[in-house]
């Protein structure tokens, strides 16, 4: 039986993660869980999976779940919780559900420790990609990637080197807004780019999916996770979200991993890796698979894209400095407080602000932190200029 940690069990990949657990019964056990404040929920999953240890980096939701905790349940609390949960539980896999860049110690708390990590967190590749693959490495762990486009690719490199590799092929869906024109993206509404058309997402990655930022970030997770230079990675369109990415080899073979947009799939995957388990989950199915198109992209609509390629070519902390932006600026963007269009160039000039080349986790964290005072420093700019008669 696996072990499983589960980091950011109240989001989607966490609840997700448990659906598969459900689905396993007596071939995956859950030894920790952890979540923000989430207590209601987290109680019920403690309840019904019985982990060693629990986790809420929020102290006060901590305390209301303490009551309701398992007998011999621990929990930790506070701002280092999971960190501390991380360290302290036995387990096989941690599975990475955290959203943001605040996800990127937990990362390198489980590589250090040489377990394996089932890594939705797409801001630690981002982030520290480079510092992150070599401790996997040194520590004999294995980074798993669950988002579907890089765990696509991972499958078709299985047994391949980098050298046979001509280029990699990343899908996007185009998000809500794939035919819309520039006038109506100008008037875009949260509620109208939270409704992605394939995908069931976070607001973070759902946003991120509207503007092609999801994208940019991909690319540059492809360069770290597997070495590819940025000119050798390749986004299409591909509305129906079943082949979630291609390689293309030196041979002119190219090779796709095709499935229905779950994101169970790739998260049974990286679970059960290196087997592949039985599941109940979709195969080939006619009507999803009969017509699959694809298209280039279009840089007016998608400006945000070439900014992961100009991170990728410039290294340093330019990765660090874009997510963190664009954290920002997605906030900004549900709050009502600035355009759709307006994420992706103040993301640009935040990047030509603040970019070095600086290396490193703490690094990384630094450059974080100034582009989200930058970006912040820009939305209240925005606004004030939009109030101003």
């Amino acid at each position: 039986m696996k072990s499983l940690l589960v980091l950011g069990s109240s989001g989607s990949i966490g609840r997700q993660t448990l659906e598969v657990v459900r689905a396993q019964p007596g071939r995956l056990s859950v030894a920790g869980l952890a979540a923000r404040g989430s207590w209601e929920l987290l109680a019920a999953q403690a309840q019904e999976f019985r982990p060693r240890f629990v986790a809420l980096t929020d102290a006060e939701a901590a305390r209301r779940l303490a009551p309701l905790l398992p007998l011999g349940t621990v929990l930790f609390s506070g701002p280092e919780a999971v960190l501390e949960l991380c360290n302290a539980a036995a387990y096989d896999v941690a599975v990475h559900g955290i959203v943001g860049a605040a996800g990127l110690p937990a990362s390198v708390a489980v590589l250090a420790r040489g377990k394996d990590l089932a890594l939705a967190n797409k801001e630690s590749l981002v982030l520290a990609g480079a510092e992150l693959v070599e401790l996997a490495r040194t520590r004999g762990a294995t980074i798993l990637p669950v988002d579907s486009e890089l765990c696509a690719i991972f499958q078709c490199l299985r047994g391949e080197s980098l050298e046979r590799v001509r280029a990699v092929h990343l899908t996007a869906s185009g998000g809500p807004f794939r035919d819309a024109d520039l006038a109506t993206l100008e008037q875009a509404t949260p509620a109208g780019a939270l409704r992605h058309p394939t995908w069931s997402m976070g607001p973070r990655i759902s946003i991120g999916s509207a503007t092609l930022m999801n994208k940019a970030l991909e690319v540059l997770e492809v360069h770290h996770l597997f070495g590819v230079a940025p000119e050798n990675v390749h986004v299409w369109i591909h509305r129906q979200s079943v082949i979630h990415s291609m390689v293309e080899f030196v041979d002119g073979s190219v090779m796709a991993q095709l499935g229905p947009p779950d994101m169970r799939g790739p998260l049974h995957y990286c679970l059960f890796h290196p087997e592949r388990a039985p599941s109940s989950l979709r195969g080939f199915q006619l009507d999803l698979f009969a017509r699959l198109s694809f298209e280039t992209v279009d840089p007016h609509r998608f400006p945000a894209l070439a900014l992961g390629y100009d991170c990728a070519r410039r290294g340093g902390d330019s990765g660090a400095v874009l997510n963190g932006a664009d954290e920002v600026l997605v906030e900004g963007f549900l709050a009502g407080k600035l355009r759709l269009t307006e994420i992706a160039p103040i993301a640009a000039d935040v990047l030509a602000k603040r970019a070095s080349p600086a290396q490193g986790v703490a690094a990384a964290l630094r450059a974080d932190r100034d582009a989200r005072a930058l970006a912040r420093l820009r939305i209240d700019r925005e606004e004030r200029a939009a109030s101003t008669p």
